[in-house]
């Protein structure tokens, strides 16, 4: 059945209406022409534009955008109504990139998240000119039947999720660390390939490199695969919590102050091309000398930019040092991120043996230089600290000691 259900108010007209239905409440999806290459590289002009540090207005005068906000827990307000009505499962288009069949899947509510979800109806992604057509025929007084065949199963003796890690010990300065890593969770329309099978190979072939070279490394270098990354940065903001700060109250651990660098892929299998420096320009004359004899495999920019939305931002939350390398985009954002396109021969090989040397050489020479990588200052908790009740006033004694005070900080 094709709804209309906007705001809580339309729950009224549609009560009573639902029981055994499918239910469509979304648009048509808008299916356009492409006229643009599905997948590219970046050219010289972006890499340039990348190296500039774009101007932001903020919301004050002359700031486009406004309008009222959207209620964020709308949708599952009205997922818990469908179900309560009776309603089967609801229908979507996976509009995204392109819609040539591509099926992009989207975030799971936050009932879905929470340890005892409430009962939803399921919730089912079409390819968007399959959700037109039964839009068409519902709306054109048509009927339509659907029969649906919903199989969920669970692998595995636990549902606990986990991280993965490995260490190759250093040497002289083995209490410190560098890490690199890569989130080996995936969405289940395709088989993860880009997002991130191709990160998790890259950071377990320069594993595979550092280790079978022999080189030297003077610091211990560690291998993170993270998990509930695309539930958000779960794996590794659980891990930063665990061993190195907690971003809420920026309470440290003596860990924190070990970690030289963290190097992170999460951007498909496309080249790499330079770093986003998270707004860490101290550490530019590092990466540029590090730079230099790689530029023959396309490694010629440093970004000041930040990046977010994957598990650099962890370490970055607790002004640890992360980085995500800047990568061609390939088709990623078109055909595979986050859709039933992401499948192994969207890998680009001859790409990801270059990152993993890329990869190496970077965690090689921040394991073997004399210092820490450079650091941003730390950033605010981001939970006020409890009032602290003043001192009480001291009586004044009968005559002031003639002593100079002194302080420790």
């Amino acid at each position: 059945m094709a709804t209309t259900i906007r705001t809580d108010t339309d729950f009224t007209s549609w009560a009573g209406k639902l029981t055994g239905k499918v239910v469509l409440n979304q648009a048509a999806a808008d299916v356009r022409l492409s006229t643009t290459p599905l997948a590219r590289r970046f050219t010289e002009q972006e890499l340039t534009d990348l190296q500039i540090q774009p101007v932001n207005p903020g919301r004050g005068r002359g700031a486009r955008g406004g309008g009222p906000a959207q209620d964020a827990a709308f949708r599952d307000r009205l997922l818990q109504f469908l179900a309560r009505e009776g309603a089967v499962a609801t229908l979507e288009p996976g509009t995204g990139r392109n819609d040539r069949g591509v099926i992009l899947v989207h975030n799971a509510p936050a009932p879905y998240r929470d340890a005892l979800p409430p009962m939803m109806p399921a919730q089912l992604i079409v390819a968007s000119e399959q959700y037109n057509r039964i839009l068409r025929l519902v709306e054109g007084k048509v009927p339509v039947q659907v029969e649906l065949n919903i199989q969920n199963r669970f692998f595995g003796e636990t549902l606990d999720v986990f991280n993965i890690t490995g260490e190759i010990p250093g040497t002289d300065k083995a209490d410190e660390i560098v890490m690199l890593g890569a989130h080996f969770d995936s969405w289940h329309s395709g088989t993860g390939a880009t997002d991130n099978a191709a990160g998790s190979a890259v950071m377990m072939e320069a594993m595979r490199i550092l280790k079978t070279s022999g080189v030297r490394l003077r610091r211990t270098v560690r291998v993170a695969l993270w998990t509930g990354e695309e539930q958000g940065l779960l794996g590794s903001r659980a891990y930063i919590k665990q061993r190195f700060g907690d971003p809420a109250t920026m309470t440290l651990k003596p860990e924190h102050a070990r970690l030289s660098g963290y190097f992170n892929m999460d951007n498909g299998s496309g080249a790499f091309r330079g770093v986003y420096l998270q707004g860490n320009d101290a550490v530019r004359p590092v990466f540029a000398a590090w730079m230099e004899p790689l530029r023959s495999l396309g490694m010629t920019t440093l970004s000041i930019r930040t990046t977010g939305s994957t598990d650099h931002v962890a370490f970055d939350e607790v002004g640890l040092p992360g980085f995500q390398f800047i990568q061609d985009p390939l088709e990623y954002g078109t055909d595979s991120h986050h859709s039933n396109m992401d499948v192994y021969d969207r890998a680009q090989p001859e790409d990801l043996m270059k990152a993993a040397v890329i990869v190496a050489s970077f965690v090689y020479h921040t394991a073997n230089r004399d210092d820490l990588l450079p650091r941003k200052p730390l950033p605010r908790p981001r939970t006020p600290a409890a009032p602290v009740a003043p001192a009480a006033t001291p009586a004044p004694t009968a005559a002031p000691s003639a002593a100079p005070a002194s302080s420790t900080q």
